[in-house]
C-alpha cells in the first residue's frame, strides 16, 4: 500500500510525565501521524465518506493528548494510534510523539518516540 495522510505538528499542552512538575504544571506536546489506507476510491469519487475527515481525526488527537496523564510518552504514542486505527479505512498508523521541554540534564531541541501500528484483521 503506497496511500498515506499525514498529519504534522498537532500540538497540545499535556501534563504527563513521571516528574511532579510535568504534572502539576505540564508542557507542550506535539503529534505527527501517518495513516495508511486505500485512496483509490476517494480520489475516484471525490466524496469524503471514503477517506479519513483530517480535521476531524485531528481534533481527536488533541484530546488524545490533552486528556487523562500517562507516564510516558510511550503510553501516549498508543492511546494515540488506537484513535487513528479507529478510523474505518485506515490499515496502518505511524505516530511520532514530540516531547521538546522533556527534562533532561543536558541540552537538546526534542525527545520523540515513533511508533507503528497496524489494525488486526479478523479472519472469517
Amino acid at each position: 500500500m503506497g496511500d498515506r495522510i499525514s498529519l504534522t505538528g498537532i500540538t497540545g499542552l499535556g501534563h504527563h510525565g513521571v516528574l511532579p512538575h510535568e504534572r502539576a504544571f505540564g508542557q507542550r506536546f506535539v503529534v505527527d501521524v501517518t495513516l495508511e489506507l486505500d485512496l483509490a476510491a476517494a480520489g475516484a469519487s471525490d466524496e469524503l465518506s471514503r477517506t479519513v475527515d483530517y480535521g476531524q481525526l485531528a481534533h481527536r488527537v488533541h484530546e488524545a493528548i490533552v486528556s487523562e496523564p500517562v507516564d510516558l510518552i510511550e503510553t501516549l504514542a498508543e492511546r494515540i494510534a488506537s484513535v487513528c486505527l479507529g478510523e474505518g479505512a485506515v490499515d496502518r498508523v505511524t505516530v511520532t510523539v514530540h516531547k521538546p521541554q522533556a527534562p533532561v540534564p543536558v541540552t537538546l531541541t526534542d525527545v520523540a518516540v515513533t511508533i507503528e501500528r497496524t489494525k488486526e484483521r479478523r479472519r472469517a
